[in-house]
């Protein structure tokens, strides 16, 4: 007989599996760099996006779950040679473990069947490829931008990539290099055997075994979830990851359950527990979450379970924009209540927010809980004080709260 979950559990299931809902570091005190990495090992990535308005994405889960903490500190762990990352194109280009690498070979398997389909570059200039290999085999990691070629100018509809650039990031999928560090957030090339040790590179599993492997480490990380959730952790096909689910479930790693509410037509969904997945009474959070936060990243579950339809209007004409350029999700508890637009202004030391939305339902202390998680963003990011643009129905509670404090 299949278990019944609630959608409340549910979803403080999928919570706690995250590592939401433990105690923060306030300002003054700051997480150490076991505790840092303990995020990374239990999400098992961090999403990389050049998006600095507030702070680059990477940052963001650990201080929603730690609070405040050395942005160092994860540097140190996930860039150079002794980091515990290595960065590859898991969900999206993210930092992994680097015991994850050889997991991936399938997918760099992948990409050198597509060589042909990247513009025809890779197959047309081999050459460079090669080239490109033997110039960081002599020289050791270096940026696109400190390679010199003939070829190196920029052209065509890649951004202005040159063909110098565009090759090496086709080479980075295809794992023929990676990056060890960023620069100004330029890539750093270098070769594999340079960065990576050999057991590493020549350790790859079947993909079958490296598929399961995946879909278990996605169902410990989410806790509970349906196959279109568990395939999109990793962004996997979903004919295999069907296969690897039952297996999964065979060997009692995965328990299927039902969540009333999850349906997909006329029918429930099918949904799976991870057996290690704790089931909490209670959640205590309040927490701003990165658009690429896991918990928020695959909008179909985003809806399903928090009852919240997101999207990020970075691409969206400013006079279009609804809700603001970069708002991040508004976590009280077990629900998402609202969200809020903030900019780190460095130059005057203040973090603004730009404007700032509550859901229907919201609770009314939800201004009074998020000014304090305001106050520790600030401080984390050097800041010294928080301003309140207006905009919004939250940001009159927010300034009044700013004011009273």
């Amino acid at each position: 007989m299949v278990d019944t979950v609630s959608p409340a559990l549910a979803r403080r299931i999928a919570l706690a599996a995250q590592g939401i809902g433990k105690p923060v570091f306030e300002p003054g005190e700051a997480a150490g760099p076991r505790a840092i990495g303990g995020v990374v090992d239990r999400l098992g990535l961090l999403q990389i996006d050049s998006v600095n308005v507030f702070e680059r994405s990477h940052y963001l889960p650990a201080f929603s779950r730690l609070g405040h903490y050395d942005r160092g500190a994860l540097d140190r762990l996930t860039y150079g040679r002794r980091g515990r990352t290595v960065e590859y194109w898991a969900h999206q280009a993210a930092f992994i473990p680097r015991r994850l690498w050889p997991l991936f070979e399938f997918r760099r398997a992948e990409y050198r069947d597509r060589g042909e389909d990247w513009g025809g570059w890779v197959a047309d200039d081999r050459g460079l490829a090669g080239w490109l290999r033997s110039e960081l085999a002599a020289k050791g990691p270096l940026r696109a931008s400190e390679i010199e070629h003939d070829a190196n100018e920029r052209r065509g509809p890649w951004w202005g990539w040159s063909d110098v650039k565009r090759t090496l990031e086709m080479m980075f999928r295809t794992g023929d290099v990676v990056c060890v560090e960023r620069r100004r957030f330029e890539r750093v090339y270098a070769l594999p055997e340079q960065a990576l040790p050999a057991e590493l590179i020549d350790s790859a599993p079947p993909e079958p075994d490296a598929v399961r492997e995946l879909v278990e480490l996605a169902a410990s990380a989410l806790g509970i979830g349906t196959e279109a959730d568990l395939a999109d952790y990793w962004r996997m096909k979903r004919a295999p990851v069907r296969r690897a689910i039952s297996e999964l479930e065979e060997a009692g790693v995965l328990l299927p359950v039902e969540v009333p509410g999850w349906r997909t037509g006329s029918k429930a969904t099918p949904s799976w527990l991870h057996r290690d997945a704790r089931r909490p009474r209670r959640i205590e959070s309040t927490a701003l979450l990165s658009p690429f936060d896991p918990v928020v990243w695959f909008r179909p579950r985003t809806e399903r379970m928090f009852d919240f339809h997101y999207r990020i209007e970075i691409y969206t004409p400013e006079p279009q924009r609804v809700f603001g350029y970069y708002s991040l999700p508004l976590l009280l508890d077990d629900r998402i209540v609202g969200r809020v637009d903030l900019k780190s202004d460095r130059q005057a030391g203040v973090l603004r927010v730009q404007s700032a939305w509550v859901e229907p339902g919201a609770p009314e202390e939800t201004a009074a809980r998020l000014v304090p998680v305001l106050r520790r963003a600030a401080a984390w990011q050097g800041l010294d004080e928080v301003a309140v643009a207006g905009r919004g129905d939250l940001s009159p509670a927010i300034e009044a709260e700013l004011r009273s404090a």
